[in-house]
């Protein structure tokens, strides 16, 4: 497996004899299990998931050329590999190992422990086929859940409410669950852009932001889409226009060898040369497939080089304090000569009469 070929390849670069994956994030996709429990050993020489009594089975059916290994405690099993292996350096994931953790490893097993950060995540940011798959159908159940929702809109109605609802559709579609908890906020509270649904009632006047997305086979969506309740006044046009403008310029630049800070540069300027530089205090968008959200970033610090197979979202808004925002979200795919737009909802200006 290439994954796997490419682990090895920094076991050498690192001079570590094994990498031991802690995330369950990690865990899943070098090997397909998707049980809550283990850790994975890779080697030169052996690719083994270490796991107890509950996951056996599971492991069988998930994870066929991988060696299992039953465990009892951790440290047995770990020092029955070491012994076994003649391993005298181990390369963990220094981001998922407690102190307590390594604390126990260095007290208990042989080997020095090298912490290293990023050898799985930098392989997540590429997708595979069957990745883009199962987010490609993710991005379909959102919109078409929220293509069910949208007439339903009413004044009167609560965030928390709307909120259930789009989930229900989403999970009666086939989601398996939320990307995360969904984003509905109303009236002023449209400006925090990450406010959670409350029990405030939709009411005339109000721009409404739906921040959202459903998992497929394990991998997320997201979109969000900014509705207003009633007729627009011209101050609710001014500042969709522009979120919308920032939104289609720079999604047109999205595509391989562009950077991220250089996608961000696109909308930020326009926001900012129209006055409203300073009510978009976030990056413009970030990558996503196992976890919402993930490597590499749309953002004014990150100089990674798209590349085919990146998934990106854009993502601008504007909120103004006692008001509220506007934020538009596309999910976007990096092809080879440019991009696929995988979210379908329009983005003209929906009136909730």
């Amino acid at each position: 497996m290439e994954r796997i070929t490419k682990i090895r390849e920094r076991l050498q670069a690192e001079g570590a004899d094994v990498f031991l994956v802690s995330s369950p994030l990690n865990r899943r996709y070098l090997t397909g299990f998707t049980g809550s429990a283990g850790l994975v050993w890779i080697s030169n020489t052996r690719q083994a998931i270490l796991t107890d009594f509950r996951y056996l089975e599971q492991v069988k059916a998930e994870c066929p050329g991988w060696e299992l290994i039953r465990i009892e405690t951790y440290i047995e099993s770990l020092n029955n590999l070491i012994e076994a292996d003649k391993v005298q350096t181990i390369a963990f994931e220094k981001d998922y190992v407690t102190v307590k953790q390594m604390e126990d490893w260095n007290e208990k097993l042989p080997p020095k422990f090298s912490g290293v950060s990023g050898w799985v995540e930098e392989l997540r940011m590429i997708k595979s086929d069957d990745e883009i798959d199962n987010i490609r159908s993710a991005a379909r159940i959102a919109d078409e859940a929220f293509a069910q929702l949208l007439p339903t809109l009413r004044s009167g109605l609560t965030e928390r409410e709307v909120a259930l609802e789009l989930e229900f559709l989403m999970r009666k579609a086939g989601a398996s669950g939320m990307s995360f908890d969904p984003i509905i906020a109303s009236g002023p509270r449209s400006a925090l852009p990450h406010a959670r649904p409350g029990d405030r009632i939709f009411s005339v006047g109000d721009f409404v932001v739906f921040d959202f997305g459903c998992v497929v086979n394990g991998y997320c969506s997201d979109m969000t889409r900014t509705v207003v309740i009633g007729e627009p006044e011209e101050k609710h046009l001014t500042i969709y226009d522009l979120v919308l403008e920032a939104q289609m310029e720079s999604l047109k630049a999205v595509g391989p060898g562009k950077t991220g800070a250089e996608i961000d540069a696109i909308a930020r300027n326009i926001i900012s040369d129209n006055g409203y530089g300073e009510y978009f205090g976030h990056g413009l968008g970030h990558s996503l497939g196992l976890e919402v959200h993930e490597n590499p970033r749309l953002s004014k610090t990150d100089q990674t080089v798209l590349q085919p197979g990146m998934i990106v979202t854009v993502e601008p808004g504007v909120y103004l304090p006692d008001f509220g925002g506007v934020r538009i979200e596309d999910l976007v795919l990096v092809t080879e000569d440019g991009h696929e737009v995988l979210s379908s909802t329009f983005k003209e200006l929906y009136v909730v009469g």
